[in-house]
């Protein structure tokens, strides 16, 4: 045999090596994943076999089935169109899914592990095994009053979200994004026309598929002066504890003036820590803030769960929706020195100070909770397809930002901003509500976002505690019309429980 023969040969018997290392890879390492990929055609022709399980709220349906008499035998429809959409999500035939379709993907198909006594069953019987059920935590009369509220404002903002949560257990109450869409036209079968409602919705100005309760991070304003007191009382100041204050303040290094909303707001040289917070003193606070020094700002902030990367809203066991990082931003020079005019300005909630919905209801849940933070869900129940009890959410601590004794001053003092206050008009007649309201200035635009959170209590024991957001709300801010929607969920919350 010559040469070139030879080198030939050499060439075609390792081409056939290599397709039979890849053979092998396929069979023995790729098998499963291509088995199982949503682009298999068969995967979906036997996904949608069978009834996929229900997503539910107090025994209604918010995601369900449709029978066809198409090749695939089920079509996924929400009867509720938009007033769900940021929370269940969609399950597409094409496209990837989204909410707790996706979190709970496979229990809803039937396919998860915690389903295997129904699947070894159905091997005998021959029925396709159906999917499990997944029942919410949400209130629908909250929802509703969230979705109203926010669509109703008087201060002309088109953007917005609003989110409540039980502060003893952490279990969400209600969760909604302004604006909305309806997730029906984009699980249709008809996979390029819901390709194209996915294609208008994604390039739509105002963006309708993003979930601004839980992704949205904005200068929070002075809502973050709840930060700055719980970081004062833990370093032994008291509510009646004076600190300076004034129409305006110039931070060391800046020649830049803080001043306050308002010119009736704490003129004097000193107010008490409960006055500032009360009238929203914005010199005071920043004052405070370059007293404390970034690290204490920055520690506290992270101990309410500011910095946290990992966090997903769904079930307890870590999966479920992802939630933006807040952050309090740079507060020291590039050196690593503290740079006063920025932890001043970042002390009120501004500088590069950000913050999503879900951390300010979290704020003030701890705070109602008497300093324990619980860890935020929306699944309460796992039931399979005779609904039987799979899994029931069992509450988790996360930690306790502040004491106990802290905790009880911050009620004090938020309470007194609702009783005399910014937050006057989220008050609910026969009811202890506590509030924080927060106008933050964001770029350019005159525009600025309004903010609340608050809690609501009765005989010392929390019900709610929420966030409303309003973007771009007005120059007045709209921290005044998010006060009065946050009063509205809450008191639907207590409805929703039998009180008046």
């Amino acid at each position: 045999m010559n040469a070139p023969l030879r080198r030939a040969g050499v060439v075609v018997m390792v081409l056939f090596g290599l397709l039979f290392a890849n053979l092998n890879w396929v069979q023995a390492y790729k098998a499963d994943e291509y088995r199982t990929s949503p682009y298999n055609a068969r995967v979906q022709v036997d996904e949608y076999n069978r009834p996929r399980g229900v997503i539910e709220v107090a025994g209604k349906a918010l995601a369900e089935n449709q029978a066809t008499d198409g090749e695939l035998k089920y079509l996924r429809t929400y009867p509720f169109k938009s007033q769900f959409a940021h929370v269940i999500g969609y399950k597409p035939v094409n496209l990837g899914a989204t909410g707790i379709e996706q979190a709970e993907d496979e229990f809803l198909a039937g396919t998860s592990d915690r389903l295997f006594a129904d699947r070894f069953r159905d091997m005998f019987t021959g029925e396709d095994t159906a999917g499990g059920n997944v029942v919410l935590t949400l209130s629908m009369r909250a929802q509703q009053t969230a979705i109203e509220g926010l669509a109703g404002n008087n201060v002309g903002s088109t953007r917005g979200a609003a989110i409540a949560l039980d502060p003893k257990t952490g279990a969400i109450q209600a969760l909604v994004s302004m604006p909305s869409f309806d997730p029906n036209p984009l699980a249709s079968h008809d996979t390029g026309a819901a390709q194209s409602a996915y294609d208008k919705l994604n390039a739509a100005e105002d963006g309708p598929l993003r979930n601004r309760a839980l992704g949205e991070v904005l200068p929070p304003g002075s809502t973050f002066k709840v930060i700055d007191a719980a970081a004062a009382l833990e370093e032994g100041r008291t509510q009646q504890t004076r600190i300076k204050a004034g129409p305006s303040y110039t931070p060391p290094t800046s020649g830049t003036p803080i001043r306050n909303s308002q010119p009736s707001i704490c003129p004097e040289s000193e107010v008490t820590l409960i006055e500032a917070l009360t009238e929203s003193c914005n010199t005071g606070f920043a004052r405070l803030a370059v007293d404390l020094g970034s690290d204490k700002i920055k520690e506290k902030a992270q101990a309410f769960g500011f910095e946290t990367t990992d966090l997903r809203v769904g079930n307890l066991d870590g999966g479920g929706l992802p939630v933006a990082a807040s952050r309090t931003g740079d507060m020291e020079n590039p050196d690593g020195s503290e740079d006063p005019a920025a932890l001043a300005q970042s002390g009120i909630g501004q500088n590069n100070v950000r913050m999503t919905p879900l951390q300010g209801a979290m704020i003030a849940a701890t705070v109602a909770n008497g300093g324990e933070r619980m860890r935020p869900y929306l699944v309460q129940q796992l039931l399979g397809p005779d609904r039987r009890t799979i899994g029931t959410a069992s509450p988790k601590k996360l930690n306790n930002p502040v004491s106990g004794d802290v905790a009880a001053d911050l009620q004090q003092m938020m309470v007194s901003v609702v009783e005399n206050g910014t937050g006057r008009r989220a008050r609910i007649s026969g009811y202890t509500v506590g509030g924080k309201t927060g106008t933050a200035q964001d770029g350019e635009d005159p525009r600025d976002h309004g903010w609340f959170i608050g809690f609501v209590m009765r005989n010392g024991e929390p019900i709610s505690a929420v966030c409303v957001l309003l973007e771009r709300a007005g120059e007045s801010g709209g921290s005044a019309a998010a006060a009065e929607i946050g009063g509205r969920i809450m008191q639907a919350v207590i409805r929703d429980r039998g009180g008046d």
